[in-house]
């Protein structure tokens, strides 16, 4: 061959060029991610440590999505159907997660991750989209005064007895709350075991530790690593706990009225037609504490309105001030938080969205936006309705 007509050497890679998919650029992954439904986005930033890190730059619209769980006569006890209010009618349907979501009670959620109880009373933390599964210490594991003993699958003895008595009984889960990081999956649960005491357990926990001195626990938050905790009496403590060090903290304690203080409806007046049959805790943005009493007909149960007050500043502790208005923050009630409204599509401000029933012909579990400014009462989304009325609804806030 002459000058010229050399052969050429292979072409080599240029140096930026990634190996894997790992390797991609940020600046080419925070595109990908920007691209990508809400579903693809909570599966793609699964995929490893450089995704998960590049989804962190690109936060999907954040939009409350509602879950319905399967009846027990459901062909399809394994999966569950996702609603975004937002598409007009478009459902999901998860795939097989190996979860008899018919027999099981799911308890809490946070984002995308379900606090599940099973026949058995074995409970577990399960990811809807990464079908992540991380299994807690045995209910029955209990570190603390209080000892229970598992007799058979649902049932369990416990020590100290009433009265002197032995018995068995199914316990219930009282107001469980969670968190998880996404990324390292540490993880924090918390559960009050009745009128005995409150529990929790960390990522690497064998067993359930009890929290001193906790017991009748009526309703808890937990936010930004503090439990924000009442007692269900008349007149009960409220206390906060600090849960960034390794052994949880006290840092306050206070007398919160429980229920009945409905000031601007006069409750005390004769033939009354109101009661109070609900009152829980909502953290603010802002960390200020408010109770919130949720009134109903006496006759039919239906719920009809909403009373707030704030029981604890982060600021200056101030007794019973009435909150005629949430600004532009929406209260999310089976969360126990309020969001920004201009942050979220979708969410109303000044309003409380809720789970539960309301309705004069039948019984319909469902979730409810109820306006402070209006003081009118709505489903949060119609297009459910097509659905059975008896299914379980959760609010999801991913």
């Amino acid at each position: 061959m002459g000058k010229g007509h050399e052969p050429s050497s292979p072409k080599r890679l240029r140096r930026d060029t990634p190996n894997s998919w790992s390797e991609l650029p940020l600046d080419l992954l925070t595109s990908l991610f920007e691209r990508l439904s809400f579903a693809n986005f909570q599966r793609a930033k699964s995929v490893c440590s450089s995704w998960h890190s590049a989804s962190r730059q690109s936060v999907p619209i954040q939009i409350p999505w509602l879950i319905l769980f399967p009846e027990e006569d459901n062909n399809n006890n394994n999966s569950c159907t996702l609603f975004n209010p937002e598409e007009k009618g478009k459902v999901y349907k998860t795939k097989d997660l190996g979860v008899e979501f018919a027999k099981s009670v799911c308890t809490a959620t946070y984002g995308s991750w379900l606090l599940m109880r099973d026949p058995p009373y074995n409970l577990y933390i399960l990811n809807l989209f990464t079908r992540e599964r991380i299994n807690l210490p045995p209910f029955e594991s209990q570190l603390g005064m209080t000892k229970i003993e598992r007799t058979i699958d649902d049932q369990f003895r416990i020590s100290p007895h009433y009265n002197g008595r032995e018995y068995h009984k199914r316990i219930r889960i009282q107001s469980p709350v969670f968190w998880i990081d996404e990324k390292t999956k540490d993880y924090v649960v918390i559960w009050g075991l009745g009128s005995l005491c409150v529990v929790y357990s960390k990522k690497g926990d064998k067993c359930w530790n009890q929290i001193p001195e906790s017991s009748h626990c009526h309703h808890m938050v937990y936010k930004d690593h503090k439990l924000y905790l009442s007692k269900s009496n008349y007149k009960y403590e409220f206390r906060i706990f600090d849960f960034s060090r390794e052994i949880p903290q006290q840092t306050f304690q206070g007398c919160v009225i429980m229920q009945g203080l409905t000031l601007n409806h006069h409750p005390g007046q004769p033939g009354y037609p109101f009661s109070t049959i609900d009152t829980k805790l909502v953290v603010t943005v802002t960390g200020d504490v408010l109770k919130v009493d949720r009134i109903v007909e006496r006759n039919t149960r239906i719920c009809r309105f909403f009373d707030v007050y704030k029981v604890y500043s982060s600021v200056s502790y101030k007794k019973y001030e009435k909150v005629e208005s949430l600004g532009n923050e929406a209260i999310l009630l089976d969360l126990g938080i309020t969001m920004l409204a201009n942050d979220i599509v979708g969410l109303e401000k000044n309003s409380i969205y809720f789970s539960g029933t309301h309705t004069k012909s039948e019984v319909i579990n469902d979730t409810f936006i109820f306006s402070l400014e209006t003081q009118k009462m709505d489903l949060c989304s119609k297009v459910l309705t097509k659905f059975h009325t008896n299914l379980i609804v959760h609010m999801l806030f991913f």
